[in-house]
């Protein structure tokens, strides 16, 4: 009989081409790290505190997805005890929960408690009906649907997506779970249940698109991935939820505001009857549904946040804080009041800097601090300690030259902030918190202290990494270190010829190459000092390294790597 069981449930898995639990699927989670195993555990560390953040937007079954992602996170992490409650609380609440089962059961066989490990493998045996006692084939075929749909929700969430084709990957395996539920479940999905998977596909197709613009079959894949979206949206706007109608109308408008990318109109846009729309309609309707709801007119503004539309996003803040002012009730409104008016000020900085603007506002840093005490006080986070630390930094410092220190009080307070967010787990962990911490001791004077945080954020650094902030700034504070070492300049130069190699090990060597290059020409007068020191000790390796920047030896080379960087 057991041999009869275990035939039945090995073709019936076959059959739905699908098994329960999230630890057999092909996420980078159940893999060995790609890179160093301390920097998966920070990546996963943050995304399950982003989906802590995600669990009360996910009304309906989908808060199942989002619970047991959020177990996968915990057991990875080491914490099996967390993990065990997480999925246990699940199948007490949602005892037909397949997947739920099937991870609790893999948690007590790590833990070796086999007892109760081999009564999680009855009962998905049970839900999926291989018993005496099975439930009928439509609730089978829910739950089975149900499973896949939980599934389809972890892979966008997946960690080490270095390169567009990776998250391109994890997004298309996604919509396909998300397919296959749906035909599975067919009409036994709930109504409301099936459109907000509806909404979750559009979403992916939105993100798609944005992937798919400049690879070469972009033509082809954009529509695609468009039409499917737009219908999905068109869908959507019929559910029930408030939620999800606002933010489906938000999506039809960044949808409208994408169609003049087509070389002709989509066939979805007349399709769904949206001919006649414009964007700013679209938005306007998602607004005024939201109405006096803080907790949607958030969601909102944090879309608004993310497309990069800065003043409708404050907008929308302030209503969600007119409707709600209490901090410690709408803390999320005055965090992305606070991003906002930081990301203008540097925004209009880089803008003064490349000669188009003037002098940034000030004032919007006064405020970004104040929304940010309200946040602390009732919210204390590592986040919230690192974007204050960021305030105080650009207080402290000139509107236009960092390099100059105009109040001290205020870079004391962003290192004071910064020491507080490293008491924070994983703090030590952020490339930009020590990146920070680094400019801050370099205005004080504390050249030595700085490049030490810069290398460390080197090192945290992933393989690969394009983002040479941290390499910019240590390849500065080590010539200043070398500038000030008095008469014997041996240890600063070895400083500098070692970290210049474990560069090219870590970053592409053309972008080392153009870093140096910066460096020369931002600091000559110290570069040439640095040269004729390093010839007199015969260390003639590095200044190659630095000639070759200055006099490249091919002009198709210098063409191709020539690009802009923001290091603010």
């Amino acid at each position: 009989m057991e041999a009869d069981n275990t035939d039945d449930i090995e073709s019936l898995m076959e059959g739905m081409d699908f098994i329960p639990g999230h630890f057999h699927l092909d996420l980078n989670f159940n893999c060995d790290p790609v890179g160093p195993a301390k920097l998966r555990h920070r990546d996963t560390f943050l995304k399950q505190e982003s989906l802590r953040g995600e669990l009360e937007a996910e009304p309906g079954y989908l808060q199942y997805a989002v619970r047991n992602l959020l177990g996968l996170l915990a057991f990875h992490l080491e914490q099996l005890d967390a993990a065990e409650e997480i999925f246990r609380n699940i199948c007490k609440e949602d005892p037909g929960n397949l997947n739920a089962w099937a991870n609790l059961g893999y948690v007590y066989d790590k833990l070796q408690r086999e007892l109760d490990a081999a009564e999680c493998v009855e009962k998905v045996s049970h839900l999926m009906g291989l018993d005496a006692g099975e439930p009928s084939q439509e609730e089978s075929r829910l739950l089975a649907a149900r499973c896949l749909a939980e599934q389809a929700y972890a892979y966008p969430y997946d960690v080490e997506l270095e390169s567009d084709d990776d998250l391109r990957e994890r997004l298309t395996k996604a919509l396909i779970l998300f397919n296959r539920a749906l035909v599975y479940g067919g009409q036994l999905i709930p109504t409301e249940e099936r459109r907000s998977w509806y909404f979750k596909m559009a979403a992916i197709y939105i993100r798609l698109d944005d992937i798919v613009k400049s690879k070469d079959d972009s033509e082809y894949s954009r529509l695609s991935h468009y039409n499917k979206g737009l219908r999905l949206l068109k869908e959507t706007l019929k559910s029930e939820k408030t939620q999800h109608k606002a933010l489906a109308w938000c999506y039809v408008g960044i949808m409208l505001e994408r169609k003049e990318e087509f070389t002709t109109v989509p066939m979805s846009i007349h399709d769904c009857g949206f001919s006649a729309s414009d964007p700013l309609s679209c938005y306007g309707t998602a607004i005024n549904m939201a109405g006096d709801d803080a907790f949607i007119l958030n969601l909102l503004a944090k879309v608004f946040f993310l497309l990069g539309k800065y003043e409708m996003a404050t907008g929308i803040s302030n209503m969600a804080l007119n409707v709600l002012p209490d901090p410690e009730l709408n803390w999320q409104a005055y965090c992305t009041r606070a991003k906002i008016n930081m990301m203008l000020y540097v925004r209009d900085l880089e803008k003064a800097k490349n000669g188009e603007g003037g002098i940034p506002d000030r004032q919007r840093l006064t405020e970004a601090r104040k929304d940010l005490d309200k946040v602390s006080t009732v919210r204390p986070c590592l986040r919230t300690h690192l974007e204050m630390a960021q305030v105080y930094y650009y207080m402290g410092v000139d509107a236009l030259r960092e390099s100059l220190l105009v109040d001290e009080a205020a870079v004391n307070s962003a290192l004071v902030s910064l020491s507080h967010a490293l008491q924070f787990e994983l703090g030590d962990s952020l490339p930009d918190l020590h990146v920070l911490r680094g400019r801050c001791l370099l205005l004080k004077g504390e050249e030595q202290n700085a490049a030490d945080c810069f290398k460390q954020a080197v090192e945290l650094e992933r393989q690969g990494s394009t983002d040479t902030t941290a390499l910019r700034c240590l390849l500065q504070a080590l010539l200043a270190v070398f500038m000030q070492g008095g008469p014997d300049p041996t240890p600063a130069i070895s400083q500098l010829e070692m970290w210049v190699q474990k560069a090219e090990e870590r970053y592409p060597k053309d972008i080392v190459k153009a870093e140096l290059r910066c460096l020369y020409r931002t600091s000559t007068e110290d570069v040439t000092e640095l040269s004729k020191a390093l010839i007199q000790t015969g260390r003639l390796d590095l200044v190659r390294r630095l000639l070759e920047t200055v006099v490249p030896k091919q002009l198709a080379k210098k063409r191709q790597i020539a690009r802009s960087y923001s290091f603010t």
